[in-house]
């Protein structure tokens, strides 16, 4: 092996690792914005949101990363996945991370408003199933599973029947006057950052499965988009306007 490809795999296990650290701080940070939630914790939720610049900061470090390593090694074939599926990842890990931190925020504004069992219990639940879907995105990336990558629809779809049932126990409570409209709202967007998270831990899986073989989900939108069009004799021609009509005559 030349000097120059033992530098890109000493380069890429850097990125990797860091990668990885990030990940591990998220999933650190999801059931602790949950206590701070449940227990209205004010300071947590402070300390909190003023640490959000640090992971900002390393995923910024790992894109500066990437792009040097695509600048000066110019990787092909499943070493340019490797670069890729890494530069995206960092979206998905900020934005996560951005997710927990709004959790936090939410704590604030609905400060000194209790919340019944049952909604107490449905988000503990929610924050348990964010959790373990990151931690086995994680791993599906730390071990380029694609099988574990795979998995993860089905844990979402646990996440988002949990999203559905906390709604509508949030209804179910305001109707019953035991939390008012404001902390309603609150809830329910707090319902939707879990879920999101959820997503964001989907969409590691399926860098993960193009990092493997190059499959792309998106792909599958666009052959379907063009299978509808070529089933369509009219498709692509454009319909005549009025003023095209006026013209012509």
């Amino acid at each position: 092996m030349t000097e120059l490809r033992k530098s890109f795999h000493t380069e890429l296990a850097e990125v990797h690792a860091e990668l990885m650290r990030v990940g591990a701080q998220v999933i650190e940070a999801i059931p602790r914005a949950t206590r701070i939630l449940l227990d209205m914790d004010l300071e947590g939720a402070d300390y909190m949101v003023q640490g959000d610049d640090e992971i900002d900061a390393r995923c910024i470090a790992v894109e500066e990363h990437c792009y040097r390593i695509l600048a000066l090694q110019a990787p092909v074939a499943s070493d340019l996945r490797a670069v890729i599926t890494a530069l995206k990842m960092t979206a998905e890990l900020e934005r996560s991370g951005d997710l927990t931190v709004n959790i936090c925020k939410a704590a604030r504004r609905i400060y000194g408003h209790e919340m019944n069992p049952k909604l107490r219990g449905i988000i503990a639940k929610m924050s348990e199933q964010a959790q373990q879907l990151f931690a086995n995105a994680m791993e599906a990336y730390d071990e380029s599973d694609p099988a574990k990558a795979a998995a993860l629809d089905d844990m979402d779809n646990f996440l988002d029947a949990l999203q559905r049932q906390f709604i509508q126990v949030i209804f179910e409570s305001h109707a019953a006057g035991s939390i008012d409209l404001q902390v309603a709202v609150q809830l329910g967007v707090v319902a939707r950052f879990y879920e999101r998270i959820g997503d964001h831990a989907v969409n590691i899986g399926e860098k993960v499965r193009f990092l493997v073989s190059g499959w792309m989900p998106e792909h599958v939108g666009a052959v379907r988009h063009r299978m509808r069009q070529e089933a369509t004799p009219m498709a692509g021609i454009p319909i005549p306007t009025q003023a095209d009509r006026n013209h012509d005559s």
